[in-house]
C-alpha cells in the first residue's frame, strides 16, 4: 500500500531534525527547521502506529499456527484487520502535500457585492462572524482597514489574523456570500438578495515577494472619518498603487509610517495571492474544480434568513443554525470543507 522507501525516508528526516534541536541550531535556521519538525511530527506518528501494526500482523499470521497461541492469535487478527483500514485513511491524509501557506497568518478582505445599502450592511456581519470565530479560537485579530457607511454597513475591511494553522482554516472562505433576507431598508416586507465578496489571503514576507521600487508609486491624503475626528491631523493616511498589476492598496491609521507598512504588507499578501492563484491554474482541470479553487467570483454559500439556513453550495452541506453561524460557529462548516478537499487530493492522487 505504501512505499517503504518512502516512509523510511521521512523517518529519517525527523530523526535528522530532532537531534539538529537538541544540539542547538543556528539562529537564522531555527524557524525553518522547527518549522519542519513540527510539520513531520505528526506524520512520523502515523508511519509508526500503522508499521507497528502490519508488524502485529505479521506476528499474528505466523501464531496462528501454534495450536496453543491460535485462539489469541486469530483475535488479534481480527481486531487488526478492523482497525488498520483507519490507519491506512490516516495515513494517506498525512502524507498529502501540505499548502506551503497553511501555517501563515490570513489577511481577509470583506467588500459589498450587489445590493446596495444591504450588501454592505451584510458585509459587516460577515466581518463579525469572522471575528468571533477567530476570537473564540484564542486567534489574534487586528483590522488593517475599514471604511463603513452611515447605516454601519461596510464600504471595504481588511483584518489580519494570527494564530495557529489559521490559513488553512480560512483558505476556503474566498468566493461571493450571497445573503436572502428582508433589508432593514425595506418597507415592503419583501426579501432581497444582495451579496458580498471574501478574498482571504495568506500573509507574505519579503523573501516571498520582491517588489521594485519602480513599480510602485506611494501617494498621501487626508485621513477622513465619521464626526471630523481627523480634521486637525496632518495627512497620514498612503495609498500604493502597485503599476504593472493595477493594485491599489490603502491604509489610514494615525501614523503615516505605520500606514505605509500596513499597505506594502496587503500588497504582497495580494501579489503573493496572484502568484499561487497562477499555479493553480497550470495544473488539471479537474483540480481546479476542487473546493479550494479560490475563485473570487464563484458564489460559494448562501444566507437564508427566513429558514434560518446556511447552504454552501460546493460541498452541498445545508445547515439550519444560522444564528449560530452568525456568532461564529463554524468549525462545523470548516470540517466539512477540509474534509471535501482531502478527499478530492486523495482522488487525484489515486487517479
Amino acid at each position: 500500500m505504501f512505499a517503504t522507501e518512502t516512509l523510511d525516508q521521512i523517518t529519517r528526516r525527523f530523526g535528522y531534525l530532532e537531534a539538529r534541536l537538541m544540539e542547538g541550531v543556528a539562529p537564522e535556521e531555527i524557524g525553518a527547521v522547527t518549522r519542519e519538525y513540527s510539520e513531520l511530527k505528526p506524520v512520523v506518528a502515523q508511519i509508526a502506529a500503522y508499521q507497528q501494526a502490519i508488524a502485529a500482523r505479521r506476528e499474528a499470521e505466523a501464531l496462528r499456527h501454534d495450536p496453543e497461541m491460535r485462539d489469541l492469535a486469530l483475535e488479534e487478527l481480527a481486531m487488526l484487520e478492523r482497525s488498520l483500514p483507519e490507519l491506512e485513511q490516516a495515513l494517506r491524509l498525512a502524507l498529502l502535500p501540505r499548502d506551503a501557506a497553511d501555517a501563515r497568518p490570513a489577511l481577509i478582505e470583506l467588500r459589498p457585492g450587489t445590493g446596495g445599502e444591504e450588501a454592505s450592511l451584510f458585509a459587516a456581519d460577515l466581518l463579525r462572524m469572522y471575528q468571533r470565530y477567530a476570537e473564540a479560537r484564542g486567534w489574534q485579530v487586528q483590522m488593517v482597514s475599514q471604511s463603513e457607511t452611515e447605516l454601519g454597513g461596510l464600504r471595504e475591511a481588511v483584518m489580519r489574523i494570527v494564530g495557529e494553522g489559521v490559513f488553512a482554516r480560512l483558505k476556503f472562505e474566498s468566493g461571493v456570500h450571497r445573503v436572502q433576507r428582508v433589508p432593514v431598508t425595506e418597507s415592503g416586507g419583501r426579501i432581497h438578495t444582495s451579496a458580498a465578496t471574501v478574498a482571504v489571503l495568506p500573509e507574505a514576507e519579503e523573501v516571498d515577494i520582491d517588489i521594485p521600487a519602480q513599480d510602485i508609486r506611494i501617494d498621501t491624503m487626508r485621513a477622513s472619518g465619521a464626526g471630523g475626528q481627523h480634521v486637525n491631523t496632518t495627512d497620514s493616511a498612503v495609498r500604493i498603487t502597485h503599476i504593472p498589476g493595477g493594485i491599489v492598496v490603502t491604509s489610514s491609521e494615525k501614523s503615516q509610517h505605520q500606514n505605509r507598512a500596513i499597505a506594502m504588507q496587503v500588497l504582497r499578501a495580494k501579489l503573493y495571492d496572484m502568484e499561487r492563484q497562477r499555479a493553480a491554474d497550470a495544473r488539471a482541470d479537474a483540480r481546479k474544480a476542487q473546493v479550494g479553487s479560490g475563485d473570487r467570483s464563484e458564489r460559494i454559500r448562501t444566507y437564508n434568513f427566513p429558514q434560518g439556513r446556511m447552504t454552501d453550495h460546493r460541498i452541498n452541506l445545508t445547515l439550519y443554525k444560522l444564528d449560530a453561524i452568525l456568532q461564529g460557529d463554524l468549525d462545523e462548516v470548516f470540517d466539512a470543507l477540509t474534509t471535501a478537499d482531502q478527499a478530492a487530493r486523495l482522488a487525484e492522487m489515486e487517479a
